[in-house]
């Protein structure tokens, strides 16, 4: 599906601060767009955004709930009573889990941790996981990345005697837990500086808090921050403010010296000895840790993350790529699946402006993957489900610019239980249900969805030409790493590009071009790719001028010093 390329100028306001920052990085023109595109219109606040600093984090106390949540962690570790550390079973709860278990074992031994299973327990705090904390003499349970809905679930744990300290940062309800304390920097009236925190994220102010109060170094906790860059990678949350400062030190801790799970992890990824980043996190890193809780257990995630030997780290990391494996293969058949059962549905499916899928036989663990592959390729908010210990369980995805979060919560009056995130949202239901959700949640899409949410769309961040990538250019751009949501690798559109004439077709079914282009600003010539666009190359190949939108690469594989590549994103022809 082409999309439609966007490109938005900057105001008459914008442009004075572009002309201001003009006069540090006069040598390269479009950083300073670049840079007021991203909100930043000093050349002081430049300077911190090139240099991410861990004295620009914010006071954890800021967080509301975070003085009783100190207290209750330090009179339960005066009182020498047993501590449960519980968290989700995905990429965000492992991680935040092992960061919270390892730094307090440095000071306390009366711990344990605890990950429920995907299959057995679901989503959230479980019965069975408060009924095993009675059992063994748990009084506080610090929870990760869940327990924000959990309302009847902390009540029963109450009456047992049992806290529960709420570390979460998905949305909250109008009524919350009847928690010991609660950390969520999207509760109603938060004024915490940065709301978009991971999981992980909660769990690290928690304990920079902590740390604070009992006067311990920073440095200890520091040392954890490659857990929280992971985290933020994973679940995808915004890359500004305090989110990009702990990526940033978390990636140079991957880089230089990580936690031995990570580094078992990096090694069989085959990514030992390269530079380390966020992409590699998304696509690789994450997906392994992830495997874990999509297959078998998350527990097992954690085992590897808080492992102390090199060899067990290994041997636990084999497993857990091994888990990876098995999910691709399921991953690859029910997609399929999914576009059969929808191109089966034929003109009255494409006209709806969501998805709405049903097989009591897939694999609960994959859903939320398919759910993603079925948005990206059809382009609207789609919902995936199964059966699940009696009920429909789901994973829904959404659009850039449409709230799920909000159209699912139009239907909860018929649902069990939902949660998530504005793009993200988990729900179960009764299995009768179905129908009048499908047709209720078509009805909100359709009533308040964009049309230009339905199309794709490629935001444009500066139309260039190749005299300005020059390699002081390229060296800048490197400095707005890391990339994610809010601050997304710079797309650049190029026009009236050719080839030089040595531009081929590659691949096994020679379904890539490899590209050789040049402009009429510059003599250089630039290498590009261009990956399944094989219909452009007998246009490209007679030397016919093309636009061409594009990101920037480092290819390090192209001799000794490496090279600069663009990486085409979309090619438009005259045709």
């Amino acid at each position: 599906m082409t999309s439609k390329w966007k490109y938005s100028p900057l105001t008459s306001q914008e442009q004075k601060l572009e002309n201001e920052l003009d006069k540090r990085y006069a040598a390269c023109p479009p950083v300073s767009h670049l840079l007021v595109q991203r909100g930043i219109s000093s050349v002081e606040e430049a300077e911190r955004f090139f240099h991410p600093s861990l004295k620009d984090l914010h006071d954890p106390f800021l967080m509301p709930g975070m003085d009783k949540a100190v207290s209750r962690l330090n009179r339960a570790m005066g009182a020498k009573e047993r501590i449960m550390v519980y968290g989700d079973y995905d990429v965000d709860g492992t991680t935040a889990v092992a960061l919270v278990y390892k730094y307090l074992l440095n000071f306390y031994s009366n711990i344990e941790y605890y990950i429920p299973t995907r299959y057995d327990e679901g989503y959230g705090v479980s019965l069975r996981s408060i009924d095993y904390a009675a059992e063994q003499g748990v009084k506080l349970v610090i929870i990760l990345d869940c327990g924000i809905k959990a309302i009847e679930e902390i009540n029963y744990a109450r009456s047992k005697g049992i806290d529960f300290i709420i570390c979460d940062h998905h949305m909250p309800d109008d009524e919350l837990p009847d928690a010991a304390a609660i950390l969520n920097p999207k509760l109603e009236g938060s004024t915490y500086p940065c709301p978009h925190l991971s999981g992980c994220g909660v769990g690290y102010k928690f304990m920079q808090a902590f740390a604070i109060s009992n006067g311990i170094p920073g440095a200890e906790l520091e040392c954890m921050l490659d857990l929280v860059a992971v985290s933020i990678a994973a679940d995808i949350v915004p890359m500004v403010d305090e989110n990009r400062i702990m990526a940033y030190h978390g990636l140079r801790r991957l880089n230089s010296n990580p936690n031995l799970g990570l580094r078992a992890i990096i090694r069989i990824c085959g990514l030992s000895g390269r530079e380390i980043t966020i992409s590699d996190v998304i696509f690789k890193i994450g997906p392994r840790i992830n495997a874990s809780g999509r297959m078998q257990s998350g527990k097992e995630a954690v085992d590897l993350l808080v492992a102390r030997d090199v060899a067990e780290a290994l041997e636990k990391g084999k497993a857990i790529d091994q888990y990876n494996q098995d999910r691709k293969e399921l991953d690859k058949r029910i997609t399929e699946e999914a576009n059969a059962i929808i191109d089966a549905r034929g003109s009255e499916e494409s006209e709806k402006k969501s998805i709405v899928i049903y097989n009591k036989d897939w694999h609960r663990g994959i859903i939320g993957i398919v759910a993603s592959r079925l948005t990206e390729l059809y382009h609207k908010p789609a919902v995936v489900l199964t059966l699940t210990n009696g009920l429909a369980t789901g994973s829904s995805r959404s659009v850039q610019g449409f709230d799920i979060y909000k159209a699912i919560d139009a239907t909860r009056d018929i649902l069990e239980n939902f949660g998530g995130h504005t793009y993200a949202v988990g729900l179960s239901l009764k299995e009768d249900k179905i129908d009048q959700f499908t047709r209720r949640f078509e009805e909100y899409v359709a009533a308040n969805i964009q049309p230009s949410q339905l199309k794709p769309t490629l935001d444009i961040d500066a139309v260039i030409t190749f005299a300005q990538i020059t390699g002081e250019f390229v060296a800048t751009l490197r400095r707005f790493n890391p990339f994610g949501p809010g601050n997304q690798k710079p797309v650049f559109c190029s026009k009236g590009v050719m080839d030089f004439g040595t531009s081929k077709l590659v691949g096994r079914n020679l379904e890539h071009i490899k590209l050789e282009l040049v402009d009429d600003t510059s003599g250089k010539v630039f290498n590009g790719i261009a990956f399944n666009m094989a219909e452009h190359f007998e246009y490209i190949h007679a030397r016919r001028p093309f636009d061409i939108c594009y990101t920037i690469e480092d290819n390090k594989h192209q001799g000794a010093g490496g090279g600069i590549q663009l990486l085409i994103k979309e090619i438009h022809t005259a045709d």
